[in-house]
């Protein structure tokens, strides 16, 4: 029997953060192939709903912060009458809360204890040792409903659906200069990646600016006194946007821009769902090298930098979170040699 002919009310569940839950945006796009009538809820947190709204396959968002109580969940779902969820991100209430609202498909990954207790279709599938990318993994929990295809990571970069975006004051919009490439350099992660250092995004800023290249340095309110006071002093005619926008102000300037250049950060993973030229950089760690957490888009790119153990990756753990050795291999010109391939496309 097909098992999609029976689904209405589907739930992605992923409460962790930004970039996760971009990775996650392509099931969504797959579901909605796969069965066209379907209605899909993504929980999450608040925070990360301006991205999961933007996406044309979400129907509903649904607060996590607010219904983080097992009992009101539960009601929840019987309210939408949902019939499956996937517990992309495991989470034990949420399992719990599915179990109790007798959620017909309740799918999740058979490492987890309580998926034992609350899913009744468990995938066995293992992301520490996997060699596939985090959304590809993610497809992998589709197979219980029969979908089963080996995506690729460029057939995972048409099922974002990216397309519902906030309108930007005219103040905003005027930033952008249309005869030039208009690139974002992003240089903090908020401690969630290694970080290039501040002197090669000034360098990087230098060589670029002039007459093809507008640059702006991005980052949060908190993160705008370094952008404002230890970068944007040493660089020719960059502009700092920092602190400037609300997520769904930054998402729709992103989309404005033409690139985005930034560690392993939530920034990179919308940049490169909108399509824009990435380039991510990231440190030769297992746990965070690209094959795993890579950017995914038709224009998305990356640069691993080398590790101080010849022919191998970082100790593990790395005990080095600040003035990362292997980060700072990454130089300038090996950025600008990815860029110097980029062009601007005018049409």
């Amino acid at each position: 029997m097909d098992e999609t002919k029976l689904i209405r009310n589907v739930v992605i569940s992923r409460t962790d953060n930004i970039g996760d839950v971009v990775l996650t945006l392509p099931l969504a796009g797959i579901l909605k192939e796969y069965i066209p009538e379907v209605k899909i809820f993504f929980l999450g947190k608040k925070y990360t709903e301006p991205i999961i709204s933007a996406s044309k396959h979400i129907d509903h968002f649904l607060n996590w912060d607010l219904l983080k109580d097992s009992k009101n969940l539960a009601s929840e779902f019987n309210k939408n009458k949902i019939d499956t969820i996937f517990h992309v991100f495991p989470n034990r209430e949420i399992a719990k809360a599915a179990f109790t609202a007798k959620v017909k498909n309740r799918i999740g990954t058979n490492r987890r204890i309580f998926h034992w207790l609350y899913c009744n279709k468990k995938v066995n599938l293992t992301r520490k040792n996997s060699q596939l990318h985090e959304s590809q993994l993610n497809t992998i929990l589709l197979s219980p409903i029969n979908i089963t295809k080996a995506f690729s990571l460029s057939d995972l970069s048409s099922y974002y659906g990216l397309s519902k975006f906030k309108s930007l004051n005219r103040n905003f919009i005027n930033l952008i200069d249309s005869s030039k490439f208009n690139l974002i350099l992003h240089p903090k992660s908020k401690g969630s990646a290694r970080e290039w250092s501040k002197k090669n995004f000034i360098d990087l800023a230098n060589s670029l600016s002039g007459k093809e290249y507008q640059i702006f340095f991005s980052g949060s309110k908190e993160e705008q006194p370094f952008i404002e006071n230890e970068i944007i002093p040493y660089c020719n005619s960059s502009k700092s946007i920092a602190g400037i926008f609300d997520l769904p102000e930054f998402i729709s300037f992103i989309n404005l821009c033409d690139g985005l250049i930034a560690n392993s950060t939530g920034p990179l993973h919308i940049a490169s769902a909108l399509g824009k030229k990435t380039i991510g950089l990231y440190p030769p760690i297992k746990s965070m090298t690209p094959q795993r957490w890579a950017p995914v888009g038709f224009n998305a790119n990356f640069i691993v930098g080398k590790s101080s153990i010849e022919n191998q990756n970082c100790q593990n753990p790395c005990l080095v979170t600040q003035n990362c050795v292997c980060m700072n291999s990454i130089l300038p010109k090996n950025v600008i040699d990815i860029i110097s391939t980029w062009r601007k496309n005018l049409e």
